[in-house]
């Protein structure tokens, strides 16, 4: 309730956890304020894990359905943002582990074109670059894919990242170290 006026304030300036505790008694209305406020960046996560936008949106989707059923047996022993970050992480190494492999390089379609005032050559040595790191990063082992965008796409901390992904920090650590030194192998051409 609003101080004094005896008004509930807006669902969306609620914190998580109170919309979570809504959302687990049956609240549709809490738990769509909860997927507003976390899906870009659950998107972006599993956009990066997973390299494929339909792909990623299949995980966040599957995400959320999961994380509503499971509400009930959420106990806030984390963050919500973490506990969703590790649903999502989980559905993306599944699907990654489905997958079949990935296409040969010439298989791969010839980048678009820039705008008309950028230079052909700059235009291409960017897409060539991007197209490199996608490939390394889709050759890293999962674990370490999934440590990597969490730290290095997400800004995140070692210790919610072996939260999100079920090990400790040295393991993060380790993944970390395994996974800039292969993308920095693989990146040495285009330095």
């Amino acid at each position: 309730m609003t101080e004094g006026t005896g008004v509930p304030p807006p669902l969306c300036d609620l914190p998580d956890r109170l919309l979570a505790v809504r959302a687990a008694d049956g609240d549709e209305d809490s738990f769509a304020v909860l997927v507003r406020r976390h899906s870009r960046p659950l998107l972006a996560l599993a956009s990066c894990m997973l390299g494929s936008v339909q792909d990623a949106e299949d995980a966040v989707q599957d995400a959320f359905v999961s994380a509503w059923r499971r509400l009930p047996e959420y106990h806030h022993r984390a963050e919500f943002r973490t506990w969703m970050y590790r649903i999502t992480v989980n559905r993306c190494l599944t699907l990654r582990s489905r997958r079949p492999p990935p296409l040969p390089l010439d298989a791969v379609p010839e980048p678009a074109a820039g705008d008309a005032w950028s230079a052909p050559e700059l235009t291409a040595e960017q897409a060539a670059a991007a197209a490199a790191l996608a490939r390394a990063l889709g050759e890293l082992e999962a674990g370490q894919r999934a440590c990597w965008v969490l730290c290095e796409v997400r800004g995140l901390p070692y210790k919610e990242i072996a939260e999100m992904t079920h090990t400790n920090e040295q393991t993060v650590r380790g993944r970390l170290y395994r996974a800039r030194r292969s993308l920095q192998e693989a990146m040495t051409p285009w330095r």
